[in-house]
């Protein structure tokens, strides 16, 4: 592989995934400096990846890894679709155990893996599966399903399960039903999967790679049949450009139908939509195993900060980008923990996740019935239009094995023999342990704060605010990272650092990076401020970032409002029209967040 120096970064080597003049951390570019202008109006790379989930970041992070020129595009924000929308569960699967064996095993083994290259990112779940005397499956069925599984904890580093007695499950978590006859215990894995997207498009930069988000795929280029790149769209600055590549990988989750259709193909699935409601603080610290009125497994669980109850499986037919939740399917969920749990709706929930998952098409099945298992298409040998690869299907916990199999079918028509190392080398973070009391000591953070850091960023948590620290300062010491939102709890320097050195690029973003006003509170206490460290970090407008703030506050609005009832209704509309009226805007009026530098309108602004 050649290279030749690059003018903008003096002293180093351009690599040939054609640096055009950027430099390395302006690749993941959402706004990594103080404009959101085009990386370049052409590129030319081998790989072009479409789809910013896990998926995509996986099979950039894998070939970049193998010295491929691989670049990635993403219309919204790095893991904003399905990825972000899941359980954020490293499980195999209970329920796949009977009829998805391989896929049980293939979660496991690489729940394992995952563990081993960010273990910053992980966290243990403890489950509890409550018996009932009427449940189709009684003590006995439910514990030659669990001696099953139990072989396959090992692999992910599992406890096996336990049998409790009605007594012993109470004194556990005396929120259980006492209707329950017994109850078994089992071990699952979390993980923060918008952070684990981040984290490998960021690995995969570092080693050479070019991603840009809010860039949407408009056209594939095709000459004599074959897809040889595509046109792109910058959705903030509406500027297009083509990115050349010998070989196109749609990873682009529920939305790859439309991507194929671009070469003028049909790839079938069977998007199935579900939700998941976030309570504003834990339920409990054990996930607990409910049913729903149909017989659907569902289950609350503790997630970072939160708990979360889901999920639903349903057909899904709509606009993908115009996903709404209903009143009926939050009390769907309700109705099913609460037989586990009757006191579950004491307990806030502050907003409802919903997403599509990209399942492989099955006819004739219920939703419950689909494989999770995933398939790599080659579209030259399937439909004779070479250069156009799809992954399909899949499970979060098994990205990297997926990951493994779409690079290596890549690699093999690029004639790259490198092997996968993705198992291997840790994620950024991942490389060592922190002393988070010594983090927090050295720059005056709180415990939660610093504790939150390293959760996020792992070993590179000091990064993050040294950064803050080397800022200029007219005292003695420097001023200690300033907390933005309190829920999380996020900090100024985080902030700043994800704006300058992760390529974030608006303000809604940073509920997914940095899960800003994820929390009780859904913004209103945090993201005026948190809209005041951006505009000065990347250099907007006062109206570019009123614009980011009302859409921000539009967005977990419109999460929140399914959930609501009574009274949490009328509070919410008085918060929304106070501030409205702080800002001066009305209801649906736009013309106070115009300004030259404002974003292309979206639908979160319109909502009522």
């Amino acid at each position: 592989m050649t290279s030749s120096p690059c003018a903008s970064c003096p002293g180093k080597a351009k690599p040939d995934a054609a640096c055009e003049g950027t430099h390395p951390s302006d690749r993941v570019r959402a706004g990594g400096g103080r404009r959101d202008t085009p990386v370049t109006r052409t590129l030319s790379t081998q790989v072009l990846v479409v789809g910013g989930g896990i998926n995509g970041t996986g099979i950039a992070r894998d070939l970049a890894l193998r010295g491929v020129r691989v670049a990635l595009v993403e219309k919204g924000e790095l893991g904003g679709g399905t990825s972000s929308a899941s359980s954020g569960m490293l499980h195999g699967g209970l329920r796949y155990l009977q009829k998805d064996p391989e896929v049980t095993l293939h979660s496991c083994v690489d729940s394992g893996n995952i563990q081993r290259i960010a273990p910053h990112l992980i966290f243990r779940i403890p489950f509890l599966m409550p018996i009932f005397r009427d449940d189709p499956i009684g003590p006995e069925l439910a514990e030659i399903g669990l001696e099953m599984y139990d072989r396959f904890q090992a692999f992910k580093r599992g406890k096996p399960h336990t049998r409790l007695s009605r007594e012993q499950a109470l004194r556990l978590e005396p929120a259980l039903s006492p209707q329950i006859e017994c109850a078994f215990t089992l071990d699952e894995w979390g993980v923060d999967a918008a952070r684990l997207c981040a984290a490998n498009a960021l690995d995969a930069v570092d080693r050479g790679a070019l991603v840009r988000t809010h860039s949407e795929v408009m056209s594939l280029l095709q000459v004599g049949g074959r897809v040889t790149g595509a046109r792109v769209r910058d959705g903030i600055t509406g500027e297009e450009w083509e990115i050349e590549a010998a070989l196109v990988m749609n990873a682009a989750g529920p939305w790859l139908p439309k991507v194929a259709r671009l070469a003028g193909l049909d790839v079938k699935l069977r998007p199935g939509k579900g939700i998941h409601l976030v309570f504003e603080r834990r339920v409990s610290d054990l996930a607990i195993y409910a049913r729903g009125i149909d017989g659907r497994d569902m289950f609350t669980f503790p997630h970072e900060q939160n708990s979360m109850a889901g999920t639903t499986d349903d057909d899904f037919y709509g606009d993908l980008d115009r996903m709404t939740t209903t009143e009926d399917e939050v009390a769907y969920v309700l109705q099913a923990i609460e037989r586990s749990i009757p006191g579950i709706r004491r307990h806030r929930v502050c907003h409802v996740i919903a997403g599509v998952r990209p399942t492989l098409f099955g006819f004739g099945k219920y939703e419950d019935e689909l494989s999770r298992d995933y398939q790599v298409i080659d579209h030259g040998e399937r439909d004779g239009v070479p250069g156009l690869f799809t992954i399909a299907g899949g499970k979060l916990a098994a990205y990297r094995l997926m990951a493994e199999d779409a690079s290596d079918r890549l690699c093999a028509k690029l004639g790259v023999r490198e092997p996968c190392r993705t198992a291997l080398l840790p994620l950024p973070g991942g490389e060592a342990p922190l002393d988070v009391a010594a983090l927090s000591r050295r720059f005056r953070v709180g415990w939660p704060a610093a504790l939150r850091l390293f959760f996020r960023h792992g070993a590179h948590a000091p990064r993050v605010l040294e950064q803050n620290a080397a800022l200029p300062c007219a005292e003695p010491a420097p001023p200690a990272p300033r907390i933005v939102c309190a829920c999380e709890p996020v900090t100024d320097a985080e902030l700043v650092h994800v704006a300058l050195r992760e390529g974030l690029r608006t303000l809604t973003d940073c509920s997914l990076r940095v899960r800003l006003g994820i929390g009780a509170c859904q913004g209103a206490s945090c993201a005026a401020a948190a809209a005041g460290v951006l505009a000065e970090a990347l250099g907007w407008s006062a109206e570019r970032a009123a614009y980011e703030l009302a859409t921000f506050l539009s967005g977990r609005w419109r999460a929140a409002t399914p959930a609501l009832a009574g009274p949490q209704i009328a509070a919410l509309e008085l918060h929304r029209a106070a501030d409205l009226g702080a800002r001066g805007f009305t209801r649906g009026d736009r013309a106070g967040a115009a300004g030259e530098d404002t974003p292309q309108r979206d639908a979160a602004w319109e909502t009522a």
